[in-house]
């Protein structure tokens, strides 16, 4: 007796719902998402192998800008330092800083101090819009005898006391010698005889040792 052949039917899967999930996930991570702001220093920093990341806490940064001028920041995070910071250069330099002046020095995010000590408190008493469009003349610090980039560093060290601070230098390709001295005077003044540069990463040339060794480990950089 035939047996009787079944007839075989290709399953079917209704992705309406995942999709519907799908959407709303979506949707939730862009509602959500804390977009990073742009930065107010336009800098091209030199080109590098060197791929290690910066770290985001614990930092004071030094930019120095195509045209030389020079700008201290600190990690949003560290928000007691900087208050701490302001805290001391308000005393040592008798600036009269109210409790909002310095407050807005702690808490603004992605801020920058590129102002001298006589034009700070009129610096710190405006708002980011405000900021954008003005040009800061940045941190006295032609040379040693006029180098108010000393003292923030100073407040920094003192900030950071207890703690592993990172000091951190981005400077433009353009930016002439004597800025970047003037920096490293303000380093040594300190003690501060450790930083790194921020560099824009780049592959390693073709052929070369390094390129053979990141095929080997896996890596796309030096550490």
């Amino acid at each position: 007796m035939p047996k009787v052949k079944i007839p075989r039917k290709s399953t079917t899967i209704d992705m309406t719902a995942m999709c519907d999930v799908a959407f709303l996930l979506l949707a939730f991570f862009i509602l959500c998402a804390k977009f990073k702001p742009s930065d107010a220093l336009s800098v091209t920093t030199p080109s590098s192998v060197f791929s290690k990341i910066a770290p985001e806490t614990n930092v004071v940064t030094v930019t120095i800008t195509p045209d030389s001028r020079v700008f201290l920041s600190v990690s949003d995070k560290n928000v007691s330092e900087k208050l701490a910071m302001i805290n001391d250069i308000n005393v040592s330099k008798n600036l009269g800083l109210s409790d909002a002046e310095k407050s807005n020095f702690a808490n603004r995010p992605a801020s920058y101090i590129g102002a001298p000590f006589s034009q700070l408190k009129s610096f710190l008493d405006k708002t980011p819009d405000e900021l954008k469009n003005m040009q800061l003349p940045g941190i006295p610090a032609k040379d040693s005898t006029n180098n108010e980039l000393i003292d923030w560093i100073r407040a920094a060290t003192g900030a950071f006391a207890g703690s592993k601070m990172a000091l951190l230098v981005r400077g433009d390709n353009a930016a002439k010698y004597p800025a970047f001295q003037s920096v490293l005077i303000a380093f040594k003044r300190n003690d501060q005889l450790k930083f790194q540069m921020i560099t824009s990463p780049i592959a390693a040339p073709r052929g070369s040792e390094l390129e053979k060794t990141q095929i080997v480990t896996g890596k796309k950089g030096v550490e």
